[in-house]
C-alpha cells in the first residue's frame, strides 16, 4: 500500500520509540503468511484512515478529503485510535470494537449461548463485559432438585477455562470483566475468587454495589441476600462484615473493584432501561449485545506556546474532538459483526468512546502537580470542551445521517448521532506508541520496565521528566543518575517545587487520586478507568476510607491496587544497568 504523496508532508515530525517499534512489529503490523512485515506505521495509519473514511460514502460524504484529516490526526499522533482498530480496519478481520456487553442468563443452553458469543467476539480481537448477577447459586434447585446447581463462580471458571486458549485477533489473550450483585448469595466466594492467582485469569472482578448497601454499611445495619431464581431472602448479614471482607480482597490482590451500579442508573441517557454490565476494563456502561469502539485525544498535541506562555490550544482540541466523534461514527458501519443481535443492538444506540491520553505528561509540561487544585481546574478546561464538542460533534452528524434510532427512548433533548459519547478508558500500548503517559493516570515511574503479555520487558523513561533533569542546573553525573530513578521523592539535593511537580503514582496521595477522578467523572458520559495506587504498607482501612470516599464523590466505579499484593504485577520499578531508552 502506498501512501498518496500529498499525505507524506504529515510524517515528517513522526518520531517513535525503539520499544513503540518494537511493539508494533510484534503486534500491529500486517504481516504475509510467511511472517515478512508489509507496514510500517505511516502505511499503518494510512491504512485505518482509507477504511474509515470510506464510510462516508455512505451518507454522500467527502470520502477524500475525510481520509486526509484521520490520517493527519493519526500520522500527527493527535488522535490514536484503539489496538482492535490499528490491528484490524482495513485488514482481513474488520473487527473494530474493544468491548462488548453479554447477559449471563440462568440456563445451561444459556450459559454456553453466551460462551459461544463470547469466544467469536474474542477470536475477532474484542473484549466483554458480563453480569453473572441472574445465576442460581450454588447448591440451589434445578428441576426440583436440591444441591445441583453449580452457581456464578464456576460459570465463570468454563468461561476462563475457555478463554485461555483463545487469542484475540491472534495476537493477545482476552480481556474479560466479571460483574455480581452485591445482594448475590454467592457474593462471598466471588469476592474471595481470585485469592489464588491462577484463577479467573481472564477476568477483572466488579461489585455492583447498590446504595442501599453502602447505607446500610455507614449506619451498621443489616442487608438481606436474596436468590435470583425467585427473589427470596436466602440469608440476612452484617452489611459492614461483607463491605470490611470486600476491602480486605481488594488489599490483597487488587479485585474486587467497585460498580456504583445507582449512580450509573442514574445518570444513564435511556428513560425505562438500566445497564447490564461494564466494559471489561470498567469504563463503559452497556446494555446486553452492544459494542463500542475507542479514540484517544493526545492532550500533549493540544498544547501551544506563544508571547503568554505555554497552555492549551482550545481552538485545536476542538478540532481533534470533531474528527475523532466522526472517526468514531464512521467504526459504527466500518465494523464487520459477528452477531446480528450484536449488529442491531449497537447501532440502535451507537454509543462511542471518546477519550484522552498523556494527562500527566500535560502536567508535567505545564508545570502543574498531580491532584493539586490547579491540575483540577486544567481537568474543568480541557474536559467541559471535550463534553460540549463531542455532542456538538454528533449532532452536526445528524445533518447528513439521521439520529441514533433509540433517540426517542432517551431523556436527551437535541437529536444528535450517539447515545453516548465519552468515556476514560487505559490506554497500554497505545500510550507509547504516541509516546506519552496512560490515560488520566500519573506516570507509574519516571524510569520502569513494562512487560507484555508474551513476557517480553520494555524499558520505559519518561519524556518529559527526561527534558526537565536536561534544563537543570546540575553534574553531568547527578542528571545521569535521575535518569534511572522510579521516583525523585527521597532525593534530598532536588528543589521541593521540581519534586511536587514529577511525581508518580505512589508520591500521589490517594485523596489526590479521587480528587482527579472524580473531577473527570463530572464531564464524561461513562465512568473512569482508574486505578488508585496505594503503597505496599498501606492498609486495609485506609481501603475502606477510599471506597466510601469514591461513592461520596459520586464516581461510578473505584478500583485500587495495593503495591506488590501479587507477583505478576505488569509493571515494575526494578533497578536498571543498561536502558536502550536512554541517551546518556
Amino acid at each position: 500500500m502506498e501512501i498518496p504523496e500529498d499525505y507524506k508532508k504529515y510524517i515528517t515530525s513522526l518520531h517513535i520509540s525503539e520499544t513503540a517499534e518494537t511493539i508494533l512489529k510484534n503486534r500491529y503490523y500486517l504481516k504475509r503468511s510467511d511472517g515478512e512485515i508489509i507496514e510500517d506505521l505511516p502505511i499503518l495509519f494510512y491504512r485505518v484512515a482509507k477504511n474509515i473514511a470510506s464510510i462516508d460514502m455512505d451518507y454522500e460524504g467527502k470520502v477524500q478529503e475525510t481520509e486526509e484529516k484521520f490520517f493527519k490526526a493519526m500520522a500527527q499522533l493527535e488522535i490514536i485510535p484503539a489496538s482492535p482498530i490499528l490491528m484490524n480496519a482495513g485488514a482481513r478481520l474488520q473487527h473494530l470494537f474493544s468491548d462488548h456487553a453479554l447477559d449471563v442468563r440462568d440456563s445451561l443452553e444459556a450459559v454456553f449461548e453466551t460462551l459461544k458469543i463470547a469466544a467469536s467476539i474474542h477470536q475477532n480481537g474484542g473484549g466483554v463485559g458480563f453480569n453473572f448477577s441472574k445465576i442460581r447459586p450454588k447448591g440451589d434447585l434445578v428441576s426440583g432438585m436440591q444441591n445441583v446447581a453449580f452457581g456464578p463462580i464456576s460459570v465463570m471458571k468454563i468461561f476462563d477455562m475457555s478463554f485461555s486458549t483463545i487469542l484475540q485477533g491472534g495476537r493477545r489473550p482476552g480481556a474479560n470483566m466479571a460483574i455480581l450483585s452485591i445482594n448475590h448469595p454467592d457474593i462471598y466466594s466471588f469476592v474471595e475468587a481470585k485469592k489464588d492467582i491462577n484463577n479467573l485469569t481472564n477476568f477483572n472482578l466488579s461489585i455492583a454495589i447498590t446504595n442501599d448497601f453502602i447505607k446500610a454499611v455507614i449506619d451498621d445495619t443489616e442487608f438481606d441476600l436474596i436468590n435470583p431464581r425467585n427473589n427470596e431472602i436466602t440469608k440476612t448479614i452484617r452489611a459492614r462484615d461483607l463491605f470490611e471482607h470486600i476491602a480486605e480482597s481488594a488489599w490483597s490482590t487488587g479485585d474486587p473493584g467497585l460498580v456504583f451500579i445507582d449512580e450509573m442508573n442514574k445518570k444513564y441517557p435511556f428513560k425505562s432501561r438500566k445497564v447490564l454490565c461494564t466494559s471489561c476494563c470498567g469504563q463503559y456502561e452497556l446494555e446486553k449485545y452492544e459494542g463500542v469502539p475507542y479514540v484517544h485525544i493526545n492532550l500533549i498535541k493540544t498544547i501551544k506556546t506563544d508571547s503568554t506562555g505555554t497552555h492549551i490550544d482550545t481552538e485545536k482540541l476542538k478540532e481533534l474532538v470533531h474528527t475523532s466523534v466522526h472517526f468514531l461514527d464512521n467504526c459504527i458501519d466500518a465494523h464487520k459483526y459477528s452477531q446480528s443481535k450484536i449488529k442491531e443492538k449497537t447501532k440502535a444506540s451507537r454509543k462511542v468512546g471518546l477519550g484522552v491520553m498523556g494527562f500527566a505528561d500535560l502536567l508535567f509540561k505545564l508545570r502543574i502537580p498531580y491532584g493539586s487544585s490547579k491540575s483540577l481546574k486544567l481537568i474543568e478546561e480541557i474536559m467541559s470542551i471535550v463534553k460540549d464538542e463531542s455532542i456538538k460533534a454528533s449532532e452536526n452528524l445528524t445533518k447528513t445521517r439521521s439520529p441514533f434510532p433509540e433517540f426517542n427512548e432517551t431523556n436527551i433533548e437535541t437529536p444528535r448521532r450517539n447515545a453516548t459519547l465519552t468515556a476514560i478508558s487505559p490506554t497500554g500500548t497505545t500510550s507509547l506508541i504516541a509516546g506519552v503517559s496512560q490515560s488520566i493516570e500519573p506516570v507509574y515511574a519516571l524510569s520502569y520496565t513494562a512487560k507484555s503479555n508474551n513476557g517480553q520487558e520494555y524499558a520505559i523513561l519518561n519524556n518529559e521528566f527526561e527534558d526537565a533533569v536536561n534544563t537543570l542546573n546540575l553534574t553531568s553525573t547527578e542528571k545521569v543518575q535521575l535518569k534511572f530513578v522510579d521516583s525523585v521523592k527521597k532525593i534530598s539535593w532536588l528543589d521541593e517545587e521540581f519534586k511536587s511537580i514529577f511525581k508518580t503514582s505512589h508520591d500521589v496521595t490517594p485523596k489526590e487520586h479521587l480528587k482527579v477522578m472524580a473531577k473527570f467523572q463530572k464531564y464524561v458520559d461513562n465512568s473512569i478507568s482508574k486505578t488508585i495506587n496505594l503503597s505496599n504498607s498501606a492498609s486495609i482501612a485506609e481501603v475502606q476510607e477510599i471506597f466510601l470516599e469514591a461513592f461520596k464523590s459520586k464516581c461510578k466505579g473505584i478500583t485500587i491496587y495495593r503495591d506488590g499484593c501479587r507477583t505478576d504485577q505488569i509493571l515494575g520499578n526494578k533497578r536498571q544497568t543498561k536502558l536502550f531508552a536512554f541517551d546518556i
